[in-house]
């Protein structure tokens, strides 16, 4: 039996067709398959390589804290140096609010922990979140899927859930004394890139403070330079609640935080204590890696290359084929005929060298969401790909 026969019967699958590439090493903005083939990672691994792959200095600081130690006991009982030292680095880069981080595995467990925040701050239950969002795949999480068709199979699920358009009336006027949270992404990933109007956010956020309800800014996606700057929020001029962060948070290591003041954080160590608790979360290893990844992104200038090369994206994603691209930062939903059609044209990207893909709520539109540290001759070959790729769909 070969590897790929031993894939599909021991590792459980979560489509009926998987990209199924049998990939060895991974480097930069490049990936390589088993007979040498060299991709352009175009999707950088859904926003966890944002620096790419294999960075030096976080190769050197997993190997150096895995030397050291790795799992000593529960998270939050011993003071384990990468933990402090990276949410020290990470608060020292977010509003004076935001000054106490607990770290996940994931960016869905952050997304847990924020909901039992919410809950555990305000003693309510009632939670606003949004259609088309995506927060994760966990029961929680998934009660707040933007999404019946995923929710539909795993009810019931959370009560006092309730899902509103995105950038609606409707959302700001069920906020009420009543709500524990509301939730969001300041730009829609999977529905293809939507950004939050900052009018409507600016209101969303008085009308919060009025109810002391907590607004919790998702940027599991956005973080860490995606849209061009460090974080999303900045470029909205509002400042949530509660920030998650996950995806590239660990520098290609799991990793997932919920970050809020030290003041509500507090709540979840009495009545109960241990109101939230994880064995790995934080690992030392991953916050090594995160640390060291977040340090190289601040130490370079890709951050302020985005607007050039949004601008790349812009120009050369251009064909008549295309119906609409939606932009923001480094970050493209290039729309197409049909779902088929995007299947197709990411299958032939491949052949040439680029892994692509489509969105959750928007499979219409192709993936364009390579490294951050992609140069301008590198993006405009991805550019040129993706057309040649639609030319040979039609032509076809």
């Amino acid at each position: 039996m070969n590897i790929r026969q031993q894939f599909f019967k021991h590792i459980a699958q979560t489509s009926p067709e998987p990209i199924g590439l049998d990939m060895v090493k991974a480097e930069g903005i490049y990936m390589f398959d088993v007979d040498g083939k060299k991709y352009i990672d175009g999707i950088s691994g859904f926003s966890v390589a944002n620096i790419g792959h294999s960075h030096p200095k976080i190769v050197e600081a997993v190997q150096t804290q895995a030397a050291a130690y790795m799992h000593l006991i529960v998270y939050g009982e011993f003071i384990e140096q990468p933990q402090v030292a990276y949410a020290k680095l990470l608060t020292d880069h977010l509003p004076e609010n935001l000054n106490s981080v607990y770290f996940t595995n994931s960016g869905a467990e952050a997304v847990e922990g924020a909901m039992k925040l919410a809950k555990r701050v305000t003693n309510r239950s009632k939670i606003i979140c949004f259609n088309q969002s995506y927060h994760g795949s966990t029961q929680g999480a998934l009660s707040l899927m933007g999404s019946e068709y995923w929710r539909q199979a795993y009810r019931p699920l959370l009560p006092d859930v309730y899902h509103y358009n995105f950038n609606s009336d409707e959302a700001f006027e069920a906020i009420d004394n009543t709500t524990a949270c509301v939730i969001l992404e300041p730009v829609q990933a999977e529905a293809g890139i939507l950004k939050a109007n900052a009018k409507w956010l600016s209101s969303i956020r008085e009308k919060c403070n009025q109810h002391c309800t907590l607004l919790i800014f998702d940027e599991i996606q956005t973080g860490f330079g995606r849209t061009g700057s460090l974080w999303a929020f900045e470029q909205l001029n509002v400042i949530p609640d509660v920030l998650l962060l996950g995806k590239a948070l660990g520098g290609g290591m799991p990793l997932g935080a919920f970050i809020s003041s030290q003041k509500m954080m507090s709540t979840l160590s009495y009545n109960p204590v241990l109101g939230h608790i994880t064995t790995f979360g934080g690992h030392p290893v991953s916050c090594a890696a995160g640390k060291a990844a977040l340090e190289v992104l601040l130490e370079n200038n890709w951050i302020n290359e985005i607007k050039q090369k949004e601008k790349i994206l812009q120009e050369k994603l251009n064909h008549s084929k295309i119906k609409n691209v939606n932009i923001a930062g480094l970050w493209a939903a290039v729309e197409l005929e049909s779902f088929e059609v995007v299947k197709s044209v990411a299958k032939i990207c491949i052949q040439k060298g680029l892994i692509t893909d489509w969105f959750l709520f928007a499979d219409s539109s192709l993936r364009i969401a390579p490294p951050l540290i992609i140069t301008i001759e590198e993006l405009n070959l991805v550019c040129e790909i993706v057309i040649k790729s639609i030319d040979e769909f039609y032509k076809a």
